[in-house]
């Protein structure tokens, strides 16, 4: 850690105290990684402090290309990448025939149904056998994350989440991939913050918000796929 900004060198420690008690105390422990900037970060703090913490990565079928170019740069660099995870086929394909295969533009409900079937039916097969599981989420993301806890209890998926990045800035985070040189997606680099499937996210404008391009056609309230649900029944992704 001797060669990140000193404003880094606290958050570091602190995320990485995290990941060990999570890796100890909750074990054993999963890591959700969608290869964004900030799973990106918690990539390189697993990989290198934490590494029995596995990880697993769920491949929607839909994702641009840049997401699985940067998948094989991550197993160039480390040696390592993370588990695949895809969708039922068949529940694919009673959907697309049924709906249609862009559906998901037509209306929340049948876009929050796609993402059923290709985000949250592969994670709860990711999470099985595990007692916590480890995302990047941030409080700074979105009006659906401010209420964010660094360990929390997951009452959807039977087990404990820890978030080690939740007090992290986007400053913070890119401070953090610059300074380590670490691969990253480079739709980062043409203005996409938040990186989901490829037909439901767009670059944003200077100005907007980070998530901003994920469901752009949608209310910001609405604007998540129901990975990640708390107690008073809202949901974040």
């Amino acid at each position: 850690m001797s060669s990140l900004p000193h404003n880094l060198h606290d958050r570091v420690s602190i995320s990485v105290e995290i990941l060990r008690l999570a890796a100890t105390a909750d074990a054993p422990v999963v890591f959700a990684n969608s290869l964004g900037a900030e799973d990106i970060v918690l990539t390189d703090l697993i990989y290198r402090h934490a590494s029995q913490i596995d990880d697993f990565m769920l491949d929607t079928g839909r994702l641009p290309a840049e997401t699985y170019e940067l998948l094989e740069k991550v197993r160039a660099h480390y040696g390592r990448a993370p588990r695949i995870y895809c969708p039922d086929t068949e529940a694919l394909e009673n959907f697309a025939n049924e709906f249609g295969t862009n559906a998901f533009y037509d209306s929340v409900e049948l876009r929050k149904r796609c993402c059923a079937i290709r985000k949250i039916e592969p994670l709860r097969r990711a999470l099985h056998g595990y007692k916590s599981w480890v995302t990047g989420l941030r409080r700074e993301q979105s009006v659906t994350r401010q209420g964010l806890d660094v360990r929390e209890w997951d009452e959807s998926n039977g087990l404990f989440k820890f978030n080690p990045l939740a007090d992290w800035s986007e400053a913070e985070i890119w401070g953090y991939i610059r300074s380590r040189r670490l691969p990253y997606n480079t739709l980062h680099d043409r203005h996409f913050p938040s990186i989901g499937c490829a037909p439901c996210t767009r670059a944003i404008a200077q100005g907007e918000d980070i998530r901003a391009g994920r469901w752009w056609w949608e209310l910001p309230e609405s604007k998540e796929c129901g990975l990640h649900r708390y107690a008073d029944g809202s949901a974040s992704a």
